[in-house]
This record gives C-alpha cells, structure tokens and sequence, in this order.
C-alpha cells in the first residue's frame, strides 16, 4: 500500500483543460447555407468526441450561457489553459486553419503553434497560421480576461462547403487531432504550468 501512496505521490498532477463550445443553441454562430449546420451543432457534437479521446489531461466542457458570464464560468474552474472550439465564416470561398490567441501570451503563442500544428496536419487544409488578437479584436475579450492561457480553434470555414465537408468526413481524426494537440499543451509545463511560479 505504502508503494502505491509513494507512486501517486510523484505522478504530476493532472492538467485541467475548459473545452468550451462557441456560441450557444439559441445563438449558433455561423452556418452553412447548403446544409443548415451551425457553429454550435457542430461543435456541441465534437466536443464530446474529443472529450473521450483526450488521455492524459482533464477536460471539462463549458458551455457559454451569455458573453458576459462565459468568463467568470471559465474562470472558476481555475484550468490551465483553455481551448474554445469555433468554425470560421466569410462570404466568399475563403478557406484554411487558423488559431488565435491573446498577443502578449507567450504562453498562449506555443499553445497555439502546438494546436495549429495538430489540425492542419489531419485536414490538410490551407494553413492561415496563429494570429494574434487584441482584446479589442473579435474574441479577444475572451483571449484577454481569461486567467488561463487561452486558445480560439477555427480549423475550418463551415461557409465553405469543402471545408466543412473536409470536416465531415472524419470527425473522428478531427477529434483526435484536437485531444493530441491537449495532450501536448498539458505536458509542456512552460504552457501548462504557469500556476507553479
């Protein structure tokens, strides 16, 4: 017994990651024209995939009640870095992966090379890179006054029907893609561990 103690005792403590779902059932984000998807469905759905796919980490999935309560709710969960799951849009045949982050996060930059890295590579899609955000830009707010380092994922453009279809066509790699990608970020404890000093 005294050796099971001792091995619990120097096993790092579990990561916890807020999975949240953008947007909201009465306020579903964008959408695709041909096929009624929303920003939301799809990612409600593919939540749950990654969520059983992500190994070494903690996940709790947080769903945004209003903008404003959104971030008090992360913020209680005290996690140690924060993946928000979106789909990008534009009128137009726009396409590719890209991921945000707050610009003075240097922590969030790695993080977000690290996801950016795991989902362009399962869709193959156009890479459009990490991009910094202000709070002033659209999802900064989110990125700025989260105590976590924290992440917006648009791998894909759901008004772009390849894109989407692209998406589509393995939820599955997508979903493990997004749990490698949190897997990582919880292991580099340059990204993970900000609470220890």
């Amino acid at each position: 017994m005294t050796k099971d103690n001792d091995k619990t005792k120097n096993e790092p403590a579990r990561k916890l990651c807020a999975l949240v779902i953008g947007h909201q059932k009465t306020s579903p984000g964008a959408k695709n024209a041909g096929s009624s998807m929303t920003e939301f469905e799809f990612n409600e759905n593919l939540s749950m995939l990654i969520e059983h796919r992500v190994l070494q980490t903690d996940i709790q999935r947080v769903y945004r009640r209003t903008r404003v309560e959104l971030l008090g709710d992360i913020n209680a969960l005290n996690p140690d870095f924060i993946v928000s799951l979106h789909c990008n849009s534009f009128a137009g045949d726009a396409t590719g992966t890209e991921v945000l982050y707050y610009h003075k996060s240097s922590r969030g930059k790695m993080a977000a090379e690290i996801l950016q890295r795991h989902l362009h590579n399962h869709l193959q899609l156009r890479d459009r890179g990490i991009k910094p955000r202000r709070s002033k830009d659209r999802g900064g707010s989110l990125l700025k006054k989260t105590i976590a380092p924290c992440l917006i994922a648009e791998p894909f453009f759901i008004s772009n029907d390849n894109d989407l279809a692209r998406a589509m066509s393995d939820l599955d790699g997508l979903a493990e893609a997004y749990a490698n990608a949190i897997d990582e970020i919880g292991g580099n404890e340059e990204i993970s561990g900000w609470k220890n000093g």
